[in-house]
């Protein structure tokens, strides 16, 4: 049976490895975020690997080549660890022609700025893949070090482009749970079966502007072993897969349609942080701009019992009273994501951090559930705090550009090949690409800030850093009890406490060979 309690998997590396083992060392479920793990692995060498973990999961990696070539790119044997060029020359096919690139560094900048990956593609190519499952492997398998707790894995399904080769290494690690969210992920559960046996897959890429032509990406993982023995290929357990849903009427369909088994469902509502489903029915704004949810956006947990399926509520939650009535109405458990999101294991920069705990406590803080903010149309809640991208004058002073690519969209060129835009991107690179220049209002690149949220934003040739973009869901009280003057910090221990009381709270140590 899967714990009671779900740590939410969190904006890219908020949900990182330490806060995922720090749970599930706790006897509940750790998640850690699939989003950008390549980026942040090369962000992380480039930093030094503080600590060495990178490095130390790296050497429990089954395909010691891989590593061997990920190093030479991203962190050559002997040389120092430094930022690079804005781009790996040796493997450019992801850039699209046209498309502006900042200068490349000079040596003023050299050691402040991080060599890109390269954008994602329909079509990956082999160093693209390795290092994606590479990045997966050493997040998974960090997390879940030094315990016998539950690890699981959580990706946006709108981030269509890497999930083949990231759920490949994910299960290389032995993680335990899949959840994935925003979106319809129907085919997940068949991929997650023919990858556990080492098989090739594939999944639908939605394509704007293509009709009825059906287009798949695809993966296959026997050229990562080329060369090595069969034996050396390890036997894979086939993941949990909990979809992420707004509704009974989606997790009725997912019954229905999916390509295989589903395990459960997070039930999540409007007011948790991140990415929101949008309203059902017509959009219609309250004064201030945000979406206005009705009755048809609320689950009835009956609903939810109806479908024989284990379930956990979201948003809203994380308060002992609010655990029982989930417990009470059916629910197997909860997941909780923005007390989490705020305690000391969190990867959310320190300062960061303390910034908006403080502001918490001297006066409260705003939460918009802004409409347009992301690329993928979705609703996305946004902490008003100064200096982040929250500020309309910071956001008006930030250059537009695409340099990492994971919200691009697919879609079908005149001339019959796939382009990719995004409407955060330069107005006139999205236009020339066939967009609405009309899209792009209020467009923010949340790749760029969700990477500055950790503390690994960039700096640009002319020293212009990327500022964050924070997230928190609705419910800020949950984090206000964990908080004072006196204490204005605290850990995820707490949290876990304060909801399970009768849990255990020392770690459980890993289980002996």
């Amino acid at each position: 049976m899967l714990p009671q309690l779900i740590q939410g998997g969190m904006g890219a590396g908020v949900s990182g490895w330490p806060l995922a083992r720090e749970v599930a060392a706790h006897g509940q479920l750790g998640v850690v975020s699939g989003t950008a793990l390549d980026a942040i692995l090369v962000r992380r060498l480039a930093r030094g690997d503080p600590g060495g973990h990178v490095r130390r999961a790296m050497n429990a990696f089954p395909l010691p080549d891989v590593v061997r070539r990920v190093l030479k790119r991203y962190s050559p044997p002997g040389d120092p660890p430094r930022d690079g060029p804005d781009r790996d020359p040796t493997d450019d096919a992801g850039r699209d022609a046209g498309a502006r690139t900042p200068p490349a560094a000079t040596d003023a900048d050299a050691g402040q700025r991080y060599k890109l990956v390269p954008l994602p593609r329909a079509t990956l190519t082999p160093a693209r893949e390795e290092l994606l499952v590479l990045a997966n492997f050493v997040e998974v398998h960090l997390a879940r070090e030094g315990h016998d707790g539950m690890v699981g894995i959580n990706y946006l399904h709108k981030i269509e482009l890497p999930i083949l080769p990231s759920l490949y290494g994910a299960m290389l690690a032995g993680v335990d749970v899949v959840l994935v969210g925003a979106g319809i992920p129907v085919e997940i559960p068949a991929i997650l079966d023919r990858l556990s046996e080492h098989l090739d897959v594939s999944a639908a890429l939605d394509v704007m502007d293509a009709g009825d032509e059906k287009v798949r990406m695809t993966f296959d993982p026997a050229p990562l072993w080329a060369g090595a023995c069969a034996a050396d290929r390890p036997a894979l357990r086939r993941p949990h897969f909990l979809p992420i849903v707004s509704s009974a009427t989606l997790a009725r369909a997912l019954l229905k349609k999916a390509s295989g088994g589903i395990d459960g469902f997070v039930v999540e509502k409007p007011v948790a942080g991140g990415h929101n489903a949008p309203p059902r029915g017509a959009q219609q704004l309250s004064h201030r701009g945000e979406p206005i949810y009705g009755r048809r956006d609320e689950v009835d947990p009956a609903d939810m019992v109806a479908l024989n399926v284990p379930f956990w509520l979201a948003g809203g939650y994380a308060t002992r009273s609010q655990f029982k009535a989930a417990l009470d109405a059916g629910a197997s458990g909860v997941q909780v994501g923005t007390a989490f999101a705020f305690c000391e294991e969190s990867g959310l920069d320190p300062e960061l951090r303390r910034r908006f705990l403080s502001r918490l406590l001297r006066d409260g803080d705003e939460v918009f559930t802004d409409p347009i903010a992301s690329p993928t149309g979705f609703p996305f809640k946004v902490a008003e705090i100064e200096q982040t991208l929250s500020d309309q004058a910071v956001y008006e002073q930030r250059p537009r550009l695409c340099d990492m690519g994971y919200l691009r969209r697919a879609y079908r060129k005149p001339d019959g090949t796939i382009g990719y835009r995004c409407p955060a991107e330069p107005v006139d690179d999205y236009v020339r690409k066939g967009g609405k220049a009309e899209d792009t209002v209020g467009r923010k690149c949340l790749c760029n800030a969700l990477m500055a949220n950790i503390g690994l934003g960039q700096r640009r040739a002319d020293g212009y850093e990327e500022p964050p973009l924070l997230t928190t869901g609705d419910d800020l009280a949950c984090v206000r009890a964990f908080i004072s003057v006196d204490r204005p910090s605290y850990h995820a221990r707490d949290v876990i406490e304060s909801l399970l009381p009768s849990v255990d709270a020392a770690p459980r140590p890993a289980a002996q060979a």
